[in-house]
């Protein structure tokens, strides 16, 4: 699979609303790369700019991930 499928995959994943793809996908990363993707997520939230559904898709993914690190403490 070369690097562009693979990123392809992965923001698939991580838009999918779907909790555990969510999760599988942002723990496949190292700490560095979480820190990047949980930043994009937040401006797709946050910055003018995206459509409705991806904003829909990047809230469900902050949730997801958010919930993950609660339930880890």
């Amino acid at each position: 699979m070369n690097r562009i499928h693979k990123l392809e995959v992965l923001w698939n994943d991580l838009l999918s609303r779907q909790p555990e793809l969510i999760r599988s996908a942002f723990n496949s990363l190292d700490d560095p790369n979480q820190k990047a993707v949980f930043t994009h997520l937040q401006r797709m939230v946050n910055e003018a700019g995206w459509q409705p559904e991806q904003r829909a898709s990047a809230k469900a993914a902050i949730h997801a991930l958010e919930t993950q690190s609660n339930q880890g403490k």
